[in-house]
């Protein structure tokens, strides 16, 4: 068969599955609103928790600082040969210091930091233990790592500690990773007994904060902070691209894991730095969300209203965070309920196979602080009938 024609019939098949994906058409967004398609729909499909990307006046006064200091459009180069912009310097300061940690390094995407650190960090005399459930991401940086890696159940801590069993004296080092939030769950790790497992087995353990930064714990610091454990977990990463309303990523470890990643990490090594436009916004953005807590408090509340609304109707809807999804099984459904969704007025994209496990599909809902509950409250009935 010509290549053409054995991807054509791939296509199909993913649209006979339910499968196929198509780019939306984004021309606007307003406030809590985006118009997709022509259509203007409530934006229940962002990542925008703390709604800091609809904050017009934060951003008309950036843009003016931004056109007085002159900061570059961009870096034209990787940090390692010009594009190491003071701006870099600040804001892994403004990190490490939040954080009380000894040191910061920011990443060009949360995707660039977890393909690039596991294989950094792991070789093959090593052994990586991941959740079933972590981001793609993850499982994509253990693929290109060197390392062998098993997959614990999900949350289940007691299979990790039967592999951390099995695994004793037979690796050099063995590394635990975990999401703090999980994506498309909304469920949450439990931290304090990974952190004991660590311990115990004299594992290194990472910790993905991707959708737990901004939301949880007094100064936004994560799941981490909410645990009390940000000072035991080896390295935490979190990202600009969601709560932070910005791009990029960072992690926070001490000095010497700072040393060895700049000197060893491919997907820093050989990317073109962030443009110091982009970093100035993120030293903003970190600094003003480290101080919403009320709005962090207001997520949460709605995020339980809304998932206890749900429930009532017997649907099946995990996680305990601003992230509610509400499982369908089927792909097909999951279209169907989202185009329903979409025509009384609400954006809520459904999620399918190979984003979740097969026969897990889902409307996905993401909450943001800049939303009150009249905004949603017909979506149970919509979804439950």
């Amino acid at each position: 068969m010509q290549f053409y024609d054995r991807i054509r019939l791939e296509l199909d098949e993913l649209r006979t599955l339910g499968r196929y994906r198509v780019l939306p058409d984004i021309s606007a967004r307003n406030g809590k609103d985006i118009v997709v398609n022509g259509q203007n729909l409530l934006n229940l499909s962002s990542n925008d928790y703390l709604g800091l990307g609809d904050d017009k006046p934060m951003l008309a006064g950036y843009i003016q600082e931004f056109n007085a200091t002159d900061h570059a459009m961009t870096s034209s180069s990787s940090r390692l040969l010009t594009g190491n912009h003071p701006l870099y310097g600040q804001l892994e300061q403004a990190l490490a210091t939040l954080y009380g940690r000894e040191a910061a390094l920011v990443f060009n995407s949360g995707y660039h930091a977890n393909i690039g650190m596991l294989p950094a960090l792991s070789g093959r005399h090593d052994l990586v233990l991941s959740d079933r459930l972590n981001h793609a991401s993850i499982i994509d940086g253990m693929k290109i790592a060197e390392a062998p890696y098993q997959r614990y159940r999900h949350r289940d801590y007691g299979h990790l500690e039967e592999l951390l069993v099995e695994a004793a004296d037979r690796y050099r080092q063995i590394f635990i990773v975990t999401e703090s939030v999980f994506s498309m769950d909304g469920d949450l790790a439990d931290l304090a007994q990974l952190v004991a497992l660590k311990e115990k087995y004299g594992a290194f353990l990472i910790v993905d904060e991707a959708h737990g930064v901004g939301v949880f714990g007094e100064h936004g610091l994560g799941l981490c902070e909410t645990a009390g454990m940000v000072q035991k977990i080896d390295i935490i990463t979190g990202t600009f691209g969601k709560a932070l309303a910005s791009t990029g990523a960072y992690a926070v470890m001490n000095s010497l894991v700072r040393e060895y990643l700049l000197n060893t990490m491919r997907s820093i090594i050989f990317t073109t730095a962030l443009p110091p436009v982009i970093l100035g916004w993120s030293l903003l953005t970190l600094a003003r969300q480290s101080a919403m807590h009320h709005e962090r408090q207001e997520l949460l509340r709605l995020a339980s209203s809304l998932r206890h609304e749900l429930l009532e109707r017997g649907l099946d809807v995990p996680g305990d965070s601003h992230i509610v999804p509400v499982i369908t099984g089927g792909n097909n459904l999951a279209v169907a309920l989202a185009a329903r969704l979409r025509e009384a007025g609400f954006l809520c994209m459904p999620v399918r196979p190979p984003t979740v496990p097969e026969k897990s599909a889902r409307i996905r809902i993401s909450l943001r602080s800049n939303l009150q509950w009249d905004d949603i409250a017909r979506i149970p009935e919509l979804i439950g009938g």
